[in-house]
C-alpha cells in the first residue's frame, strides 16, 4: 500500500506541475496578433538621373515614416506626410502649383517610392524631362 500511495502522490504532483500553467490566466484568450507586420506608413524615396528606375542609379534616397508620427531622414517629413495624407497616398495626385517655366532640356530624372502606405504595399515610379520639371510638378514629397 505504501508503494501505491507514493505513486499516487507522484502522479498528483506531476499532474499539477504539467497542468497547473493551463489554469487561470493561462487559459485566457491569447493576445491579439498585430494587424500588420509592417509599419502602417514607411517609405523609401529615391531620385536619380535616367529614363527608368531599372537603369538609373539613385543619387539621393530618404526614408519617410508617417505613423505614428512623421519621421525619417526626409528633410521635411511632417509636410511630406501631410501632403500624402491629403491625397490618400496616391503619388500621381501630388501636384505643385503651376506658373514655373522650365527649359526644354532633356536630362531625365526618375523618382521612386517603395514601402508601405497605411498597411498597403506601394511601388511608384515617375520620370520627368529634367530636374526643373520634377520640382515644378511635385510637392515636398520628392524635394530632398
Amino acid at each position: 500500500m505504501r508503494n501505491t500511495a507514493r505513486w499516487a502522490a507522484t502522479l498528483g504532483l506531476t499532474a499539477t506541475a504539467v497542468c497547473g500553467p493551463l489554469t487561470g490566466a493561462a487559459l485566457a484568450a491569447p493576445a491579439a496578433a498585430p494587424a500588420s507586420l509592417y509599419a502602417p506608413s514607411a517609405l523609401v524615396l529615391t531620385v536619380g538621373h535616367g529614363s527608368a528606375a531599372a537603369t538609373a542609379t539613385p543619387e539621393r534616397a530618404v526614408t519617410l515614416t508617417c505613423a505614428p508620427t512623421a519621421s525619417g531622414t526626409h528633410p521635411a517629413a511632417p509636410d511630406a506626410c501631410a501632403e500624402l495624407r491629403t491625397v490618400g497616398g496616391d503619388f500621381d495626385a501630388l501636384t505643385a502649383g503651376g506658373g514655373v517655366l522650365c527649359t526644354k532640356e532633356y536630362n531625365p530624372v526618375v523618382v521612386t517610392a517603395a514601402g508601405v502606405w497605411q498597411g498597403k504595399r506601394v511601388s511608384y515610379e515617375r520620370t520627368f524631362a529634367n530636374e526643373c520639371v520634377k520640382n515644378a510638378a511635385m510637392t515636398s514629397v520628392f524635394a530632398f
